[in-house]
Order: C-alpha cells, then sequence, then structure tokens
C-alpha cells in the first residue's frame, strides 16, 4: 500500500505535467492578444530583407516618415516667431532698421520670398512697430521703408524729455518705471540724480528698494533743518489720543477723527440681533367664504 509521500509525490508529478502542457499548447487568446498588438507597433523587416543590400532608398524613408515626427511645416508659425524676434531686436537696439538689416539679423536666407513679405506685412501692423515708407521710391514693396520700435511712453531718453513729460501730465497718478524702461531700459541711474537734487519722488518696493513709480518733485519746497532742531522734535513725548482730543475740545478746536472713546464705546456695546419673522406656513383658502364667517355679534345691542 502506498504512503503519504508516495502520494504527495504522484500528485506534484500531475501538477507538473498538466503545467507542461498548458505551456506547449496555448490558448485561442493569447494569439489574438500577439495581433492587437503587433497591428500597432511599426512592421519589422524580416531578416532577408534586412541583410538584403539592394533596398531601395525610398523603401526605407517610407518607415521614417510614418512613424518619426512629422517635419515642421508651419509657415504661420514660422512667421509670428520671426516677428517676435524682429520686435525684441528693435526694442533692444532702440534705432531704425531696414527690411534688410532685420533679414541679415533673423537669417532668413533659406526662407522663400513670401515669408520675408508676410513677415515685413506684420511688422507693418504691428502695434509697437513705425514703419515709415522710402520717399525716393514710387512703389514700396516689403524691402523699402524702415522699421523703429515704439515704446509704451514715447519720447523719452533721458532727464530733460523725463521732466518735460511729468509736467505735461494731467492727473497725479505716478508714472510706472516698467513702462518707462520699455523705451528707456537703463534709466535707473538718471532717476537717482533726480531724486537726489529733488526733481522727482521715487516710490520704491520695500523688499528690493527698487524704483517702480515716480512723481514730479518741486525742490523750492526742501529746506534745510538744523539737526539739533530735529533731535529736538524727537525727543518730545507725544501725547496720547485721548489726552489730544480731550485738550483740542477744551481749547474750542475740532478734533479732525472721532473721539477714540465713543468709538470705543460703540464697539463694546453689545449688538442686538433682529428676530427673524417666522415663515407662514399653510394657504389660505375659502377667501370667497369670508363674508358669512363674519361675526356680527359686536354690533347687537344689550
Amino acid at each position: 500500500m502506498p504512503s503519504y509521500l508516495d502520494k504527495q509525490q504522484s500528485a506534484f508529478a500531475g501538477s507538473l505535467a498538466s503545467a507542461a502542457s498548458k505551456i506547449s499548447n496555448p490558448t485561442v487568446a493569447a494569439p489574438a492578444k500577439a495581433s492587437a498588438a503587433s497591428s500597432l507597433a511599426p512592421p519589422s523587416p524580416s531578416p532577408s530583407a534586412a541583410s538584403d543590400t539592394n533596398t531601395t532608398p525610398k523603401a526605407k524613408s517610407k518607415y521614417a516618415q510614418v512613424y518619426s515626427q512629422p517635419e515642421a511645416t508651419g509657415t504661420g508659425t514660422e512667421v509670428r516667431t520671426n516677428m517676435a524676434y524682429a520686435v525684441e531686436k528693435l526694442k533692444d537696439k532702440g534705432t531704425t532698421m531696414t527690411a534688410e538689416e532685420l533679414e541679415g539679423f533673423l537669417s532668413l536666407g533659406r526662407f522663400s520670398e513670401q515669408h520675408k513679405e508676410d513677415l515685413m506685412a506684420g511688422l507693418r501692423k504691428h502695434p509697437r512697430v513705425e514703419w515709415k515708407a522710402d520717399p525716393k521710391v514710387s512703389e514700396q514693396t516689403w524691402r523699402t521703408g524702415t522699421y523703429t520700435y515704439l515704446p509704451i511712453i514715447p519720447g523719452v531718453k533721458d532727464k530733460q524729455s523725463l521732466l518735460a513729460h511729468l509736467q505735461k501730465k494731467r492727473d497725479a497718478s505716478g508714472l510706472s518705471v516698467r513702462d518707462l524702461k520699455d523705451g528707456w531700459p537703463k534709466c535707473d541711474q538718471a532717476l537717482e540724480e533726480l531724486e537726489r537734487i529733488h526733481k522727482i519722488l521715487v516710490f520704491r518696493t520695500k523688499k528690493d528698494n527698487l524704483p517702480r513709480a515716480i512723481w514730479l518733485d518741486d525742490p523750492s519746497l526742501h529746506h534745510h533743518v538744523n539737526p539739533e532742531f530735529v533731535t529736538m522734535w524727537h525727543r518730545t513725548p507725544i501725547p496720547s489720543i485721548d489726552d489730544m482730543h480731550r485738550k483740542l475740545v477744551s481749547v474750542g478746536q475740532k478734533p479732525t477723527s472721532e473721539d477714540p472713546r465713543l468709538a470705543a464705546a460703540a464697539s463694546a456695546k453689545p449688538k442686538v440681533q433682529k428676530k427673524r419673522a417666522g415663515k407662514r406656513v399653510g394657504k389660505t383658502t375659502n377667501v370667497h367664504m369670508a363674508h358669512l364667517m363674519k361675526d356680527y355679534n359686536t354690533g347687537r345691542l344689550g
């Protein structure tokens, strides 16, 4: 009679045999998955085709065009890109440039004539570019004329033009330094010099102490104060708000601010919340019978 170990050995051998049969005979679903994956992947050449040296270049380039990234054929995108480079160049240079100079800067030799014509036509319509026609030529083409960058604040290039622009302002708003640098990038030193002689007022950032906005200043309003008087001024104790308000009222002066004691009392007073009216539940019916339900006992004589 077989022992327990013999039974376990025979059962293990049977499981190995069944597993081997499944591996050697795959199911029908496996080829279907393989075919689906092979339909998505590019066809791989056979060993004979790979070793064939007489394969034509046309057959090789066919797969390269289908399965590689497409070539950059966006003509409109290239025109807008070159236009952005041209505007940035005009802004940095700060002078007038011709179409030939822009063509050399952008290296447009490999582009077609239509591309160059579209580029110059777009620059002439750009809101930050000014195009001036060539007066010596009767018929203007894309090669004629000059191009100049138009800054946000035009005509401000030095201290005199900046002061003149500030004097022409009709409102009290400050002039943005960021807009000023759009046409005058290196204006920091000039702003410091004008601030030192009290020609302009400069508002600076707290973190980096960089100029953010400027206003026109008047040097005649600045007077020298004795340092000893400044020291005495800072040594003088400042009365509290309550004492200042009380002293002003005692001499018949009206304080510019409200009495802080009244404001504190008003804030300390508890707020009474209003009760919301309860919502009416139900709907009135039998309105047409209201005259029948009238009480006539109130008018009866005793």
